[in-house]
Parts: structure tokens; sequence; C-alpha cells
């Protein structure tokens, strides 16, 4: 451990090199940075990773349960589990994929689930992320240098291999592909997470096109391969979000879409991975009702457990968070990548009774949560070992052989000492998980 310690950065230095950076755009412009590396990995024991692997089987298998069904049958509203002007009021819920079930059944391939793990030892689940989970790359390559610069580490450490989510990508575009090749969409250089796409294409051995490399010909998706010819296209593992997909059915402003292919999608020609209308499922109000779609698709009692959630909508938590708001966490439920979080002990008392008329009057807009104290991990910090807050990423792929929990994550740090926010897009840095094999 203390070669690899040595090497933080050397192997920062190297992430630099090959582009491991992520951008956000701010005022208007676009800025990139690098997404720093911490060498102290987190550490989880096998029979510890065991329960939270069935937990996200189990939570991912009912949210695909619950696309299925919301975009067919409706039972769920039907039978009043989530009110229908609650789910259908969701900016997720996209009309233009109703009453259609995209190849095998399977609407989230790719999910990736953030918990933290509270000072007793509980896990809760803070969000789903199932339109376009990113930072997988990060430990995949990451892992890749550690064990080049400190190979006697991981011989000393039984630590299950994290090389194989490019196999577990591949495997769960392949068996939802109708016929074609297999494609990545990204698009393009000034994304926040191109890195993540090109290196995804070099894992997966598939293409990485942008929009202008595909069109849609009689309702089939096309590449333009390098000798000219065009190529049909199967799965189209998109980076792109809903709205900027397909200017002929969502934004017709997009520039980085490809006109018709819905149309290809609709007729059953193509799958898009993840699938356009996952929205409605990690809404941030949705998720107070997963614990519930557990019990009502799979007959089953939840494993891991969501953070205590609060929801405005209905009168009781209402009441509950006008009266508490100082000391919970305020969230909206259609902002992603730590935007859109307040909390109530950072607020002074003009801004608690602003905020308390706006949670009367767009209930539907926020949740509030009980703030988690979760475990410190130690980092290092100019050459110190310093404590920080610390989430966790899990990535669980469904593919038509099953869902599996992708034996790594991305942990994620915050740099700022008492913060709760570990995005990168708010500073945060990130660690390799080491799921120990015994």
């Amino acid at each position: 451990m203390d070669s690899l310690i040595s090497n933080t950065a050397a192997i920062n230095g190297l992430l630099a090199r090959f582009g491991v950076k992520f951008g956000i755009y701010k005022n208007g412009e676009f800025h990139e940075q690098l997404f720093p590396y911490d060498s102290l990995p987190r550490i989880i024991s096998a029979d510890e990773f065991a329960e939270i692997e069935a937990g996200l089987i189990q939570r991912v298998d009912a949210l695909n349960a619950f696309l299925r069904d919301i975009y067919t049958e409706k039972r769920i509203v039907a039978d009043d589990v989530i009110p229908e002007d609650f789910a259908f009021s969701s900016s997720g819920f996209l009309p233009a994929c109703d009453n259609f079930v995209p190849p095998n059944g399977i609407y989230s391939h790719i999910s990736g689930i953030d918990l933290v793990q509270a000072k007793d030892g509980t896990w809760y689940v803070l969000e789903d992320n199932l339109r376009i989970p990113s930072g997988a790359s990060y430990p995949l390559i990451a892992r890749k240098l550690a064990r080049r610069a400190s190979p006697e580490t991981f011989k000393n450490n039984s630590v299950d291999r994290n090389d194989d989510y490019g196999l577990l990508l591949r495997e769960a575009m392949e068996s939802v592909n109708p016929g074609g090749r297999c494609v990545i969409m990204t698009p393009g250089r000034y994304n926040a997470a191109f890195f993540e796409h090109a290196y995804l294409a070099e894992m997966t051995g598939c293409p990485l096109v942008m929009h202008n490399d595909l069109f849609v010909q009689d309702n089939k998706l096309y590449f333009k391969s390098r000798s000219g010819s065009p190529q049909l296209v199967g799965a189209l593992y998109r980076r792109i979000s809903d709205d900027y997909l397909d200017p002929l059915t969502f934004k017709p402003e997009s520039l980085i879409g490809v006109p018709g292919i819905m149309n290809a999608y609709r007729a059953g020609n193509l799958a898009i991975i993840n699938a356009p209308g996952n929205g409605v499922a990690d809404d941030k109000g949705i998720y107070y009702f997963v614990p519930k779609m557990i019990r009502y698709y799979l007959g089953e009692e939840p494993i891991l457990k969501n953070a205590p959630t609060y929801l405005p909508f209905y009168e009781e938590d209402r009441e509950y968070c006008l009266a508490n708001i100082e000391r919970l966490v305020i969230k909206d439920v259609a902002e992603a990548g730590g935007y859109g979080v307040l909390f109530g002990k950072d607020l002074n008392q003009e801004e608690l009774e602003a905020w308390k008329v706006r949670i009367q009057t767009e209930s539907r807009r926020f949740i509030l949560q009980e703030v988690i104290d979760f475990i410190d991990l130690p980092v290092l910090e100019d050459g110190t070992v310093v404590e920080r807050k610390c989430d966790l990423r899990a990535f669980v792929i469904s593919s038509t052989n099953g869902t599996k929990v992708w034996h790594s994550g991305l942990t994620r740090f915050s740099r700022k000492p008492d913060s709760f926010v570990v995005n990168s897009s708010q500073g945060g840095g990130f660690k390799d998980t080491w799921i120990l094999s015994r």
C-alpha cells in the first residue's frame, strides 16, 4: 500500500495526461478540470457487499418493473400506490414513450445508485440515476494505473477485479440488440463526461459516434463507417439527454440529435440505452415511493433503506416539513449533480420563512430529508491524512441475462471539511472502491 500512496501524484499526472477530466458550464462558459484521485481506497468486505448487492438488484428490478408499468398498464396508479396526478406531473414522464415497451422489456440497462453509510453502519440510498448515469470510467482507469504503479498491493490484498465493466456493458447492449452494430453516441468534445464516452467505447469495442455520423432511413438507424458504407445500428448507448435526442420528437432546436431516431426505436428496430423516459423513475419525488414499489411488484421487504424522506405533496408530511425545516435537507426534484440542494441549518430566518412559502405553493417540486451523518473516510491532502465525507455510486447492469452489480464503484469525497456535498461538479474528488473477495 505504501508504494501506491507514494505514487498518488504520478497517477494523477497520468490521469491528466490521458484526459481524465470533467467539464462544467458556468456563466455560459465551458470549464474543464481534473477530477482529483485519492489513492486510499474505500474497502468493503465480501459479506457487507453481498447484502448491498442483493439490495441493489432488488431495487433496480423494482424500478424496471415500475417503468414497464407506468408506460403500459399503469397498475401502480390504478391501485393508488402512487397518486395519478403526482406520477404524471413528473417532468421525466414522456408522452412520446407511452404505450411502448423497448426491446426485451428493459428500460434501465445501466443504473447508478448513490448510497451513503451512516455512522451506525446502515447503508441508505440517496438517489437513483436511471437516465445517463456517469462515473464508471474513473475507478476503472484509476485501478488500471494503480496496478501498474503498485502491483504488490494487489498481490497482497484479495480485491475483486473491476476490469469486467466493459464486458458487462457490452453484454447488456447485445442482449437487447434487435440486429445491427452496437455504438456509443456522444454529443462531442465539450460534454462534461466526454472522456468516459471515449473510454467506454474503447473498453466495449464499440464505435464512438456523433449525431452527424448517424441517419435514419426506413425507420432504421445507420452510421457512416470509415469506408463510407452505411452500417445498421441495433443498440445505441446514448450519452445525451432525452430532450436533445430527436428534434422531430423533442426539442426542435436540438443540433446534437438524430431526426427520426425515435421512429426507429418505436418501430422495434433499435434499442436505446438507457431508454428514453426513464426520468419518471429517478425523479426525486418518485424516489419516495421506491420502497412501496418493491413491495408492490416483488412482494418483498426492501433490503436497502431510503433516507428518511418527506413529501410536501401530502399534508401530513408538509406540516412536518414546515415545523422542522431548519434541520432538514431541501432538494429540488428535477435537479442533479449536487445542484438544488440546501441545508435548513445554513439558512437565516428570513430565508427559512421564504422557503416555507415555496414548500406550500410548490409542493410537487421539492422533497425534504433528514440529514444522515454519513461516515468520513481517510483522504490524503498535501501529504496528510484527513477525514472527509464520502458517498458511493454503485453501478447495476440489467440485461436479458439478469441484473448484476459491478464489483467496484465510484466513491466520491468532499474536499471541504464538514461538507456533505461530494459531487464532482461541486469540487469533489474520487477514490477507487475495493470489494474484498474474501
